[in-house]
């Protein structure tokens, strides 16, 4: 047990106070239980910090202050808003040291990824500052000539943010920015193992100006103490990202009350190489999409479907570029890939490795006996860390588990096909659908067929793909509704119609 509501950190020659209680109505705050929970280093399975846990009894209070903070902040000028967004943008860049720093130390992400976050989680602000000005309804004559049709866009209401651990700052973000842009108040959730890089943010968005109450912060070691909101009448939208399974459980609970929902659920991403492909060109996309985060990211690619013609060179190519990753503590300005976020995620892509090698799959890099012989090729590593090194399968068949369940880790899984509609076919062969990837010479052909792939993301000829200012979501088992883009605010605004008689 702690008392203190802040923690001082030395990280990386980086020096931070990090909030580590409750964000309650502009107040940081203690648990009401006095419970508190460890995160942990994932390079060396020590704790870090030691964050209050929010209980029932806090999210109820936390409803009760969005409640009473929503009208004068849904009636706020957009200009406000506006602005406001537009100095938590600039908060961010000038904190972007500190912020990727807290990443990498509660992820285990390496540096370049974790900067790469900060970049990508406040161009948020920025773009939704643009938008929270522009906010527009319509006025136009009804068919019979004498009425009038009015429109206007009000926000939703409160709403409540589940986030997972992989992008602690920018998950956040693309949901609190159009949110707060839209007129919304919002209580959000962060994950677990990765609650700092949110609470830090939280701090900056009372730096920023935002008004007590409209942003509000539960971490807990229990996460039905704050998805007990979902039975509120008051809480008007739900927005979450993480599994599937999860996310279609609090779905369910969500329309029971006929709450405002957007879900970013599990992805199965296959990563095509067209037989006309730049080989060379597709490498490099396939490592970015792969490698990011060590490959812990939701969007990475998780099959690759490789053209026979082409699939030996691009295998080559794979490997000799998954040797040059540099594994260590995120922190190290030397390391390009970390370890895993915890224990439990790295037996559960060791597993899936293993289960692949047993089913038939080649380990051309890594795989189960590297794992082993980790400390002996790395004895600088922690062996407490999470670690699990850089793999390459080949001979992967589609009925095998790891071409069906998301792999979460640095590995990549290869696939052969003999044609372009063979691969189509088997890139469709899921139930997700959240992104895709397409290599090929001919960019017709390659625009057509990424136009045929069953995601709500394709990227063509590139390994990344994200962007604050385009819409990013799935399809089929991999979620509904978008953030980001223009469509990204209409998650939390309603149209109402006015009638007029004239």
């Amino acid at each position: 047990m702690t008392d203190s509501l802040f923690t001082t950190l030395n990280v990386a020659g980086v020096g931070l106070e990090v909030p580590t209680g409750l964000l309650l109505g502009g107040q940081w705050k203690p648990g009401s239980a006095g419970e508190t929970f460890n995160v942990l280093d994932a390079a060396t399975g020590s704790p870090i910090a030691e964050v209050h846990s929010a209980t029932q009894r806090d999210a109820e209070e936390a409803m009760d202050i969005a409640a009473a903070t929503q009208a004068e902040w849904g009636a706020s000028a957009p200009r406000e808003r506006a602005e406001i967004l537009r100095k938590l943008y600039e908060l961010v860049m000038e904190h972007e040291d500190e912020l990727a720093v807290l990443q990498s130390y509660e992820l285990g992400r390496a540096l370049p990824d974790s900067y790469g976050e900060v970049a990508y989680g406040g161009e948020y602000f920025r773009w939704f500052s643009e938008r929270a000005a522009a906010i527009a309804g319509e006025y136009r004559v009804a068919q019979g000539g004498s009425g009038r049709i009015v429109t206007t866009k009000n926000p939703v209401g409160p709403a409540l943010a589940i986030t997972p651990w992989n992008f602690p700052l920018a998950m956040v973000t693309r949901k609190l920015a159009p949110a707060l842009a839209a007129g919304c108040v919002m209580i959000a959730k962060p994950a677990q193992l990765t609650p700092l890089t949110m609470l830090y943010l939280a701090q900056l968005t009372k730096d920023a100006g935002l008004p007590d109450g409209v942003f509000q912060v539960l971490p807990t070691k229990s996460a039905k103490n704050v998805s007990v909101l979902l039975e509120d009448d008051r809480l008007r939208k739900f927005t979450f990202t993480g599994s599937t399974e999860v996310g279609q459980m609090l779905a369910a609970k969500a329309a029971e009350k006929t709450i405002r929902t957007s879900l970013e659920l599990g992805g199965n991403a296959p990563f095509v190489v067209l037989e006309d492909a730049d080989v060379d060109q597709a490498v490099e996309a396939a490592i970015t999409s792969k490698m990011r985060g060590a490959g812990q990211v939701c969007i990475a690619s998780n099959r690759f479907i490789v053209h026979d013609k082409v699939a030996e060179q691009f295998e080559r190519g794979v490997i000799e570029k998954m040797k040059e990753f540099v594994l260590g503590p995120g922190t190290d300005k030397k390391t390009t890939m970390g370890p895993m976020v915890s224990e439990e995620q790295r037996d559960k892509v060791a597993e899936l490795v293993k289960k692949a090698v047993d089913e038939g799959a080649t380990v051309a890099l890594g795989g189960p006996e590297g794992h082993e012989k980790l400390f002996e090729t790395h004895p600088e590593l922690d062996p407490n860390g999470f670690w699990y090194p850089a793999t390459v399968l080949t001979g992967v068949k589609p009925e095998f588990e790891i071409a069906n369940e998301e792999i979460f880790g640095p590995v990549a899984a290869i696939q052969r096909v003999s044609s372009n509609e063979e691969a189509l076919r088997l890139a469709n062969d899921t139930k997700f659908g959240l992104a895709g990837y397409v290599c090929g010479g001919d960019l017709k052909n390659a625009l057509r067929f990424a136009e045929q792939l069953e995601v709500g993301m394709v990227g063509v000829n590139r390994g990344a793909i994200s962007d604050a200012t385009a819409p990013f979501g799935g399809v089929k088992q991999s979620g509904m509704g978008r953030e980001g883009g223009f469509e990204g605010i209409e998650e939390y605004q309603e149209t109402k119609y006015i009638a007029l008689d004239l």
